[in-house]
Order: C-alpha cells, then sequence, then structure tokens
C-alpha cells in the first residue's frame, strides 16, 4: 500500500499567469512613477514617446481666378510724308533763265505800290542765307532762308509790291506757296515764297535750307512763310544785303 507524497502541487490555470504578470508590471510602473529619479525617468521613456510638437497653420488653399490680359490697343495714325523732289546726285544743278531781250517797256505794268508808313521792316541776309523781321525796333521773326545760286538774289532796298497765296511759275512749271513779290528782273518777279512744290506734288529744296539753292527769289520753310504772308503788307520795305 502507497503512502500519499508529503508534496503539495498547486496548478495555477494559463488565465491566472495573466492576471499575475499585469499586476506585477502595474506595481513595477507604480514604483517607478512615485520614485521619480533620472535613472527611472531614462527608463520610462523607453516605453512612453515623447508627444509630437504641432504648429498653427499659418496658410490655407484658396481658389482665385487667373486673371486674364486683354491687349490693349492705341491707335495711331500714321503720319503722311510729303513725297521729296527726286535728285540724281547731291550737288544740285539748276538752270536760271535770263532773256536779255526782253526791254523794259516790255515788262508787265502793275499799279504803283502804295507809301507805307508803317514800323514793318525785312532784311535778308545772303552771307549767312537767313532773314530777320522787325516791328518798330523789335525783331519778331528770325528765319533761315535760302536765296539764288550764282548770287543770282539782287541786293538792294526793295518793298513788298505783290502778294499772292499761290502763285504759279510757268517758266520751271512749279507752284510757289504765300507769294510775296519784291522787284522784277528781266520781265519775271522775284520774290519771297514757301518752299516750291512741283507738279507731281513733290516739295522741291526740302532739306536745302540755309543754302543759296533758287533761281534768284528768297525762300523759306513752309511754315515760316505762311506767317511772314500773314504779316506783311502791301509796301513793307525789304532790304537784301551781303
Amino acid at each position: 500500500m502507497s503512502t500519499p507524497s508529503s508534496s503539495v502541487h498547486i496548478r495555477i490555470s494559463p488565465a491566472l499567469w495573466l492576471i499575475l504578470l499585469f499586476i506585477g508590471i502595474a506595481a513595477a510602473a507604480a514604483f517607478l512613477l512615485f520614485t521619480a529619479t533620472p535613472a527611472n525617468a531614462s527608463m520610462m521613456n523607453q516605453f512612453v514617446a515623447a508627444p509630437t510638437a504641432t504648429h498653427e497653420n499659418m496658410w490655407a488653399y484658396a481658389n482665385i481666378a487667373k486673371p486674364t490680359y486683354t491687349a490693349t490697343v492705341i491707335p495711331t495714325n500714321a503720319p503722311t510724308l510729303a513725297p521729296a523732289a527726286t535728285e540724281a546726285s547731291s550737288s544740285m544743278v539748276m538752270e536760271i533763265v535770263q532773256d536779255t531781250s526782253i526791254t523794259a517797256a516790255q515788262q508787265p505794268s502793275f499799279a504803283s505800290v502804295p507809301s507805307y508808313g508803317g514800323s514793318k521792316y525785312i532784311l535778308v541776309d545772303i552771307s549767312e542765307q537767313h532773314m530777320y523781321v522787325y516791328e518798330g525796333d523789335a525783331l519778331i521773326y528770325s528765319f533761315v532762308a535760302s536765296t539764288g545760286i550764282e548770287n543770282s538774289t539782287r541786293i538792294g532796298n526793295f518793298q513788298v509790291q505783290s502778294k499772292i497765296p499761290n502763285a504759279y511759275a510757268s517758266t520751271w512749271n512749279l507752284w510757289m506757296p504765300d507769294w510775296l513779290g519784291i522787284y522784277w528782273s528781266h520781265g519775271l518777279e522775284n520774290g519771297i515764297h514757301a518752299l516750291p512744290i512741283l507738279s507731281n506734288g513733290a516739295t522741291l529744296w526740302a532739306g536745302f535750307l540755309g543754302r543759296p539753292v533758287s533761281y534768284g527769289c528768297v525762300v523759306l520753310g513752309t511754315y515760316e512763310a505762311q506767317l511772314l504772308y500773314d504779316w506783311a503788307d502791301m509796301g513793307t520795305p525789304v532790304e537784301i544785303q551781303w
């Protein structure tokens, strides 16, 4: 007959083991929590993750329509250039027609110029190719001018003896706007006028003012000639000098 063993074996179920393990872990954590030391803190950092810092968003998406660009068209009027006279070279070759067969008696007769008692005075300086216009002692206009080639502009004291808005020169088939006639030369009247206009509409001598270019007349720019024409009176003295 066998005798019962004196040792007693206690069998613990797996569920009980889990409960005991959880209690042990909790106790250890409580111990470390209440005994805050640098070593315990280091151990706790291994189990507890540090909180992640959060930043406030300072921007946001917004749906903004893309602006449309419309090109602005500014209408411009292209300048109309006056046709220039065609020249074969830079030198200007012109013929001065002087018919010596015409006598003084054959020259056209015009009514005498009325006496002038005003204070207007026109001075043409051939050496300077310039015109000075005075009223009294005041110089009111100073114009670049062109006189005749080969000294064909006569020097002396004259006066305005005719005024024609647009004179025609049949000898050369051209128009001379703002004509102020000043003296007769061999049956032809010389005067002061604007840049001539050829029969094809081109402006003769444009760009050549300031040098002798004419057939004997005193030539001014288009604008300057109109100013002088509107200002001058019949009988206004005109002096031409070297």
